[in-house]
């Protein structure tokens, strides 16, 4: 067989890890791919075994370029598409971890006063505003605007002032360095890169319901994102959403689009999104919804991918079997944060806490966005805290270039 010119393939099964994997991360990076399965396409096969000098290994992962590779983890992934994973210095005014909206707004207002700054993100820039199908309520934009679209303009604007960056790099450890006057911080690269300041700005992850089945399913039928994976499911009969709030809801009406039929799951009496949101969804044709329901298990066809639901009545207790092709997962959200210290100020959830001034209580770490205790959650506010913020961080490294003095006695 011949694969689709100048298209990044990704060849595997679904039953693989590592596949599973491959497909997270260029999910994660927002990078375009055709998938192919040795399960459902055999003739792929002799492809494999041809590329691979008679090995079947997956997954391998041909590039547009004709070139490929064989089982590479996430480190030779990015080296191979290109991607800045180190920095060309080692000390900056500002590092902002990651690169959504609230840091890129950081580093924008930052960079535009000289400042030098580095944004470190362990997936693509643009954080979860660019992966969402469509924003309708972000100011500016009476048409609305794809998320895609605004993270490219606003990676674009902060590129424009000087703003380095780096992608597919995770921050592991943030310290002070007392004798530097300033912040350390470590990567999953092995480089250190240090500052007079730092931004936390690193977002929430969507919550798992912890079913059994679920983990070994999760980009094999279970998915955290209908507008990454969303397409996959064009023309399938059934697909469920897990989640009667906001993000259940909007991802549940896109989905439309692709399923035959989407059913909203919500384990409380009733639905939690707003009520525009509610009236969309109960009166749309090809959508339905469960109330008082939770998932109890996932299970899966013969080749891994996801067959059905088990659903527990709350009230009842009685369970039933749901067919499903996939399943989308959006329960809630935790903070980025167990990267950083333990000594780190944080709410009962996880959040990091601050002051007024997005100020934490390590001295020269800042906060800002959604993975800050007492954010909205909203894109308009991550990017009127990454503005504030940046004001903050401005005072902060203007009293380290001048001091107030010392009074006499």
């Amino acid at each position: 067989m011949s694969l689709e010119p100048n298209t990044l393939t990704v060849i595997g099964a679904s039953w693989c890890p590592d596949c599973r994997r491959t497909k997270s991360f260029l999910a994660d990076q927002r990078i375009k791919y055709d998938w192919i399965d040795l399960d459902t396409t055999p003739e792929a096969i002799e492809l494999v075994e041809g590329l691979n000098g008679g090995s079947r290994i997956i997954p391998t992962v041909v590039f547009p370029d004709g070139t490929h590779l064989a089982e590479p983890d996430n480190d030779e992934l990015a080296d191979k598409l290109g991607l800045a994973r180190v920095a060309s210095a080692r000390v900056y005014d500002l590092i902002v971890i990651g690169g959504g909206p609230t840091g890129l707004t950081t580093s924008i207002y930052a960079a535009r006063e000289n400042s030098s700054v580095l944004v470190i993100e362990k997936s693509s820039l643009g954080g979860q505003a660019g992966i969402t199908e469509r924003l309708d309520n972000y100011p500016g934009f009476p048409d609305g605007v794809a998320g895609h679209d605004l993270a490219e303009r606003m990676t674009r604007q902060a590129q424009r002032y000087g703003v380095e960056m780096l992608q597919a790099v995770a921050v592991t450890d943030v310290h002070r360095d007392d004798t530097a006057n300033g912040l350390v911080v470590e990567t999953s690269t092995g480089d250190s890169y240090s500052a007079h300041a730092v931004l936390v700005a690193t977002g929430s992850t969507y919550r798992r319901t912890g079913a059994d089945g679920e983990a070994d399913l999760i980009g094999a039928g279970v998915h955290f994102c209908a507008t990454c994976d969303g397409p996959f499911y064009r023309d399938a009969a059934e697909v469920v959403v897990v989640g009667g709030g906001n993000s259940g809801l909007e991802e549940g009406l896109f989905l439309t689009q692709f399923a035959h039929h989407v059913t909203i799951i919500e384990r409380s009496g009733g639905l939690v999104g707003s009520r525009l949101l509610h009236d969309k969804v109960l009166a749309h044709p090809k959508m339905s919804v469960r109330l008082n329901t939770q998932v109890s298990s996932f299970e899966a066809h013969d080749n891994g991918k996801l067959s059905a639901l088990i659903l527990e009545d709350r009230t009842t207790r009685s369970r039933e079997r749901h067919e499903a092709s996939g399943a989308f997962i959006f329960i809630g959200q935790d903070p980025n944060s167990l990267f950083l210290a333990t000594a780190l100020r944080r709410d009962a959830r996880g959040f990091i806490s601050s002051d007024q001034q997005f100020r934490t209580n390590v001295e020269g770490l800042f906060v800002a966005g959604d993975v800050r205790s007492g954010s909205t959650k909203q894109l308009a506010s991550a990017v009127g805290e990454g503005a504030a913020a940046a004001i903050q961080i401005r005072y902060h490294l203007d009293s380290l270039a001048n001091p107030a003095p010392h009074e006499g006695r």
